[in-house]
């Protein structure tokens, strides 16, 4: 009643998925019962049952996606974009968005420019080049949550249900379109939205549970690619990501000097020293359970299975919005 209240003020035409109640849950039991739902509430799962419901009412070509956090919010925010792949004398069939993370004259975007850059960076020196690793390295924001698809995409997408979920769809993109198909845009001046906390001490919260996600992705996508990891490449690859780390440290806080922004080396530092130890608990994972996959199946494979799902869904969500 809280969300349909909010929305209400929306003049647009609008659904709600509520994915905690009763009709969804039923369904989200049949998808189970099959081995074919997301294994974890959150996120991935919201996503990926919001782009099934697109594709049962047919008759959407662009879709766009973006956090609900945002605070600096405003519309031309999602005219940016969705604009790429909503213009028809387009060829582009994704879209990611990326903007400057900084907040009060602060240095924000730790995950990714502490975590993510500096250890494909670390992976390129361990492993050797690699294009898959080129070709995150090439967003200017790899974990921003905004991003946009024809809806053609939605069909055989395979996304995460953690925290893992940009990257993967970033994976995706790699493995199914051409580089041409594909394009970034800088969709806001100013960005601030919610602040994780770093859980130093809890990996399954915050900015720790994040960054065993995250590596744990990029480490399944290599090795799905033929590339071959054990813990003394691991051991290798925390070293190497450290050193690189910590000269990222030194290059914002000058950066932050010139522009008179305000960083926090400890903090900083601290970040890094836990990412550095969540490496190695992400390669853990993945030598224990090396067959695990946080995928969750294609629409393709849904519809394939139970051919009238999405026709159930669509009317699910249908009876949840008048009820």
């Amino acid at each position: 009643m809280l969300a349909k209240n909010f929305f209400s003020k929306l003049p647009q035409k609008h659904e709600i998925l509520w994915n905690d109640g009763p009709n969804l849950r039923k369904l989200d039991k049949k998808l189970s019962d099959s081995n074919l739902a997301p294994q974890e509430m959150g996120k991935g799962r919201n996503v990926w049952y919001c782009m099934g419901y697109i594709l049962s009412m047919g008759n959407t070509e662009a879709v766009a996606l973006h956090d609900c956090d945002i605070i600096t919010y405003n519309k031309d925010l999602l005219s940016r974009l969705v604009y790429p792949v909503a213009n028809p004398k387009f060829n582009f069939d994704f879209c990611k968005g990326y903007y400057p993370r900084i907040s009060n004259k602060r240095v924000k975007g730790r995950v990714s420019r502490l975590l993510v850059t500096p250890l494909l960076r670390a992976l390129e020196k361990t492993i050797g080049p690699h294009e898959f690793i080129s070709f995150i390295d090439s967003f200017r924001y790899p974990l921003a949550g905004e991003f946009s698809f024809r809806r053609r995409v939605l069909k055989d997408i395979r996304i995460p249900y953690d925290w893992g979920l940009e990257i993967g769809v970033l994976s995706e993109m790699f493995r199914n379109y051409a580089g041409n198909r594909l394009c970034q845009v800088d969709i806001a001046d100013n960005y601030d939205h919610k602040h994780q906390d770093v859980s130093i001490n809890n990996k399954e919260k915050g900015l720790s549970k994040m960054s065993i996600d995250i590596t744990k992705v990029l480490i399944r996508k290599l090795a799905s690619q033929g590339e071959t990891f054990s813990m003394s490449i691991f051991r290798s690859l925390k070293a190497t990501y450290f050193r690189e780390a910590l000269d990222f440290v030194q290059i914002y806080k000058k950066d932050a000097m010139m522009n008179s922004f305000e960083i926090d080396v400890h903090e900083e530092e601290t970040a890094v020293e836990l990412f550095a130890r969540n490496i190695m608990e992400a390669g853990q994972i993945f030598l224990d359970s090396p067959m695990e996959s946080p995928n969750i199946p294609t629409w393709n494979r849904i519809d394939t299975a139970f051919p009238h799902f999405l026709d159930e869904l669509r009317l699910a969500v249908e009876q949840d919005n008048k009820g």
